[in-house]
């Protein structure tokens, strides 16, 4: 992670590409369209060598292009051209020119049109590995590019990034350069740093020196009227990170941990935060 985001000074929607795609992941998949897709074009074997979509060679990526043209770009048939490197040309001036959100709506378009034997299963699972790498707010859902991080959870880490102070800033922002980390996310750390945040907020709330956010949860219902099933959640969510199978314990494997459940555990913890710090009405750290 960058200086810029490990420090605060790029915003986490920033971080987390909700209405925006940067240059990595656009060329990230762009680059699997090459692999999946483009790559698959065959050279002419006559004499004048070339690649043509007239090619019986290419049968499927030409369906694929008139389909692109005539339901995608809108475009008379007669504007497609028949030497592949004038349409390859066009499709790449298009991808790299475009506004993000039609970025999706073209891999949508040729997830569904390309009719490549085994084409779809692994070009979606390769760009949903690109899309959680990068940090996209989106992944394909059942053939669909569906959003999977909401604004209001990111406003949640946001307002905790802002307001808190001392230890419980410092491991929320932990929790979100392992969860954001390009090349070496870290799930299971990222879950242990965002109860972690938590443990401190409870400690400073409840003027502990010490104990365990299962300890302490007790105390601070008291402190400021906590409902009593916010604390048998809170209470829940920090004995799954803690019993023998928990997050804190090597029987858990960090592969079974994934993006999804450290943002869960990530925007959790910062709305448990922001409440306990609105209830006693001044910053917690």
């Amino acid at each position: 992670m960058r200086f810029s985001e490990r420090y605060g000074y790029k915003k986490v929607r920033e971080i987390v590409q909700i209405d925006s795609i940067d240059e990595p992941l656009r060329n990230a998949l762009w680059s699997l369209l090459k692999v999946f897709v483009w790559d698959q074009v065959h050279a002419s074997t006559g004499i004048y060598g070339g690649c043509y979509l007239t090619s019986e060679s290419n049968e499927q990526i030409r369906t694929l292009c008139k389909r692109l043209w005539f339901s995608y770009f809108k475009k008379p048939l007669d504007q497609l051209d028949d030497e592949w490197n004038e349409v390859y040309g066009q499709l790449r001036k298009y991808f790299f020119g475009c506004e993000w959100y039609e970025v999706y709506d073209f891999l949508e378009f040729i997830a569904g049109n390309y009719e490549r034997y085994q084409f779809k299963d692994n070009f979606v699972s390769a760009c949903n590995q690109a899309l959680e790498k990068e940090i996209s707010a989106y992944r394909f859902v059942d053939d669909l590019i569906s959003r999977i991080t909401e604004q209001q959870e990111v406003d949640e880490i946001e307002h905790a990034l802002e307001t808190a102070l001392g230890p419980v800033r410092t491991h929320l922002r932990r929790a979100l350069e392992l969860l954001s980390s390009r090349e070496t996310p870290d799930y299971r750390n990222s879950i242990k740093e965002s109860i972690s945040a938590v443990e401190s907020l409870v400690a400073i709330a409840t003027g502990a020196n010490k104990g365990t956010l299962g300890q302490l949860i007790k105390k601070l219902e008291d402190e400021i009227h906590l409902h009593p099933a916010l604390r048998t959640a809170f209470s829940s969510l920090y004995g799954y990170t803690s019993d023998e199978g928990g997050i804190r314990h090597a029987l858990m494997e960090s592969e079974s941990i994934r993006f999804q459940d450290a943002k869960f555990f990530l925007v959790v913890c910062s709305a448990f935060i922001n409440f306990v710090e609105a209830k006693i009405a001044k910053p917690i750290g």
